[in-house]
């Protein structure tokens, strides 16, 4: 069983608006901080944001005020509302679970990756 398994990515006109979703196992979900991480392409890995068991938030100072990061726990999965994208938010999106994940820029703490999925931004 693939323990994490996002979707919703896709081509969007600068301005536009996406909402990514990441199905987990139970057993990974429930105990687990959350996140959403981007890899465009030459760049490192980076944090957008991330959500703890109890459902704090942490987000990066590039997508404050237009991204949203929310878990339902009776679906096991979380979401990544992205409002107001820019091309510069154009990369591939992972979906991260770990009981000691870290909200720094660089991971930390990952236990579960995602495959990832494309968003692309055009302007």
């Amino acid at each position: 069983q693939v323990p994490l398994v996002e979707s919703g990515g896709g081509l969007v006109q600068a301005g536009g608006s996406l909402k990514l979703s990441c199905a987990a196992s139970g057993s990974i979900f429930s105990d687990n901080n959350m996140g959403w991480y981007r890899q465009a392409p030459g760049k490192q890995r980076e944090l957008v944001a991330g959500i703890t068991t109890t459902s704090s938030t942490n987000y990066a100072d590039s997508v404050k005020g237009r991204f949203t990061i929310s878990r339902d726990n009776a679906k096991n999965t979380v979401y990544l509302q992205m409002n107001s994208l820019k091309p510069e938010d154009t990369a591939v999106y992972y979906c991260a679970s770990g009981r000691s994940m870290r909200f720094t820029t660089a991971p930390r703490g990952i236990e579960y990756w995602g495959k990832g999925t494309l968003v692309t931004v055009s302007s």
